[in-house]
């Protein structure tokens, strides 16, 4: 079966930085789109970064834009993410999740949560001020 396996969370401080893993099993991962997502306390989930089944296309959240880099591994199936210059409210459960693309859009990506097919359990991020 389909599986995504985040990890790389935990506790940090305010100006550190992380790189979340998410690995993926069970799926053709380079036919598969990848976004994150997060959700913090008493908070809607939001998108975060998106990434296209080549990896040649990438788009992040304006409110983390310059922050937030997302990278793909396809040899690997695994994407990334990279989060600098942390901020308290980066505090959340980060969850990565694959979408379907069909061939003709090998650069799509997509930033509604609906579209998506498959989520990880997502991975906690502490950071303290």
């Amino acid at each position: 079966q389909v599986q995504l396996v985040e990890s790389g969370g935990g506790l940090v401080q305010a100006g550190g930085s992380l790189r979340f893993s998410c690995a993926a099993s069970g799926l053709t991962f380079s036919n598969y789109a990848v976004g994150w997502f997060r959700q913090a306390p008493g908070k809607e989930r939001e998108f975060v970064a998106a990434i296209s089944r080549t990896g040649g296309s990438t788009y992040v959240a304006d409110s983390v834009k310059g922050r937030f880099t997302i990278s793909r591994d396809n040899a690997k199936n695994t994407v990334y993410l990279q989060i600098n210059s942390l901020k308290p409210e980066d505090t959340a459960v980060y969850y990565c999740a694959a979408a379907w693309i069909p061939s003709y859009n090998i650069n799509g990506y997509y930033t509604e949560q609906y579209k998506y097919n498959y989520w990880g359990q997502g991975t906690q991020v502490t950071v303290s001020s």
